[in-house]
């Protein structure tokens, strides 16, 4: 069992402090839109390593590859913008605490700025990703845990307004990997109470501000 601490969009006041360390969690999942440096502390101070995918808000992430533990851009060593200690899985299946993760970012595009698709588009890195996890499980015989995405999947959990919307790919994900969460952010809940809902055999968690998971 998987202990984990899934954050998005909105900054949970009490967590920048040692106080986090309650939950005992193995692992910080971040869905997107908060700040990097908030992140960070967040698994600095549960003494955790974090995997996290980028919401239509957050810095252009795409594009950095680490080899050796060496962060590199067009082949050309940088430094990262993303927070301290995180995985980026959009577009990748991760290996994090025990679990194996596979992401998929941002929001539908609705103006301009990165981290934002339209539902081609991510159809089109759906199919990769999927192509990716079932590589990987014929190798390992290892399946995806928990996909994580920024949006929800269309008519999941999503909205009316086209920021909004969920993705559709998302449905076509969720069939072909199993995983048994989606975890996502992007809907803020304004005080409503939001239920989880099931796909399948997949449990979809909106974790706007923060949720405590076991995996």
């Amino acid at each position: 069992m998987v202990r984990a601490l899934a954050v998005s969009d909105e900054e949970v006041a009490g967590l920048r402090t040692d106080a986090a360390r309650r939950f005992g969690v193995d692992l910080v999942i971040a869905a997107g839109d908060l700040a990097f440096d908030y992140l960070a502390e967040l698994s600095d101070r549960v003494d955790r390593p974090g995997v996290l995918v980028p919401g239509n808000h957050d810095a252009d992430l795409s594009g950095f590859t680490r080899r050796s533990g060496l962060w590199l851009r067009a082949g050309h060593p940088c430094d990262w913008p993303g927070p301290a200690g995180y995985e980026d899985a959009d577009g990748r299946i991760v290996d994090v605490a025990g679990l194996r993760i596979a992401g998929l970012g941002g929001s539908v595009r609705y103006r301009p700025g990165p981290n934002q698709w339209t539902q081609r588009q991510q159809a089109r890195r759906a199919r990769k990703l999927v192509r990716v996890a079932r590589r990987r499980q014929h190798r390992d015989g290892r399946g995806v845990d928990v996909l994580l995405t920024h949006a929800p999947p269309r008519g999941c959990g999503d909205r009316e307004d086209g920021p909004h919307h969920g993705f559709e790919c998302l449905h076509d994900v969720v069939a072909a990997l199993q995983p048994r969460l989606l975890v996502h952010g992007h809907i803020h809940p304004y005080g409503d109470r939001v239920p989880d809902r099931i796909l399948g055999r997949t449990r979809v968690v909106n974790v706007v501000g923060r949720r405590v998971l076991e995996v």
